[in-house]
């Protein structure tokens, strides 16, 4: 059975897909179509040159950071999806992002996150520079808290770690007025997911605040 003929769609979608796995170095135009099972040529005729493969992807996840879609009954819980749905999209794709910075695109790359923020800052009451400083503050969050978690999962092994001098802690600490609970809890693994929806919640509540 032969196969259906390749489109520049599934190209594209090999390509990112290689390039997450393995980092931008690792795309070439004969591994990718090593990984479709086709010819070299027939990968040149849908992308044309690398360079030009490599402009299409940033393209591709330009706009697909453009489909962030904010969900909640209230302004405070829509900005809270819009930041939590931008930090999931720039955890997914590190690679792609990284390559949309080394082509001078990555405002362009948060112009849709930003305007998304724009319309429910709005919504919640704030007017000019307060609005700008509220969107701001919220790509900022998130953009640092992505470089964090980057960073910690690439640092060498801690020892000791967290775990070890917060478990310590929990176990000594018998003190009056000690928090052993507090210790304990910086002791178990951090949670991603679970520190950036706090430190996120507070920062929105603290902004909207403003525009009431």
């Amino acid at each position: 059975m032969s196969r259906p003929p390749l489109t520049r769609d599934e190209v594209l979608t090999a390509a990112a897909h290689l390039v997450k796995r393995h980092g931008p170095d690792a795309l070439t135009m004969r591994r990718l179509a090593a990984d479709l099972g086709t010819a070299v040529t027939s990968i040149y005729w849908h992308v044309g040159n690398r360079e030009s493969l490599l402009d299409a992807l940033v393209e591709r996840t330009v706009a697909d950071l453009g489909e962030i879609r904010p969900r909640g009954a209230t302004p405070h819980a829509r900005v809270v999806s819009v930041a939590r749905a931008l930090r999931r999209q720039l955890r997914a794709h590190p690679h792609l992002v990284a390559m949309v910075h080394e082509r001078g695109l990555t405002e362009r790359m948060f112009l849709p996150a930003q305007q998304a923020l724009v319309r429910e800052v709005h919504a919640a009451g704030l007017r000019g520079v307060r609005a700008a400083d509220a969107v701001r503050a919220v790509q900022f969050l998130v953009v640092g808290h992505v470089l964090v978690e980057r960073n910690r999962e690439r640092s060498p092994v801690q020892r000791p770690g967290e775990g070890d001098l917060w478990g310590e802690q929990a176990e000594k600490d018998t003190a009056p007025g000690s928090d052993r609970a507090l210790a304990r809890a910086l002791a178990a693994p951090v949670d991603p997911e679970r520190v950036f929806t706090t430190s996120v919640s507070a920062l929105v509540k603290s902004l909207l605040a403003a525009g009431t």
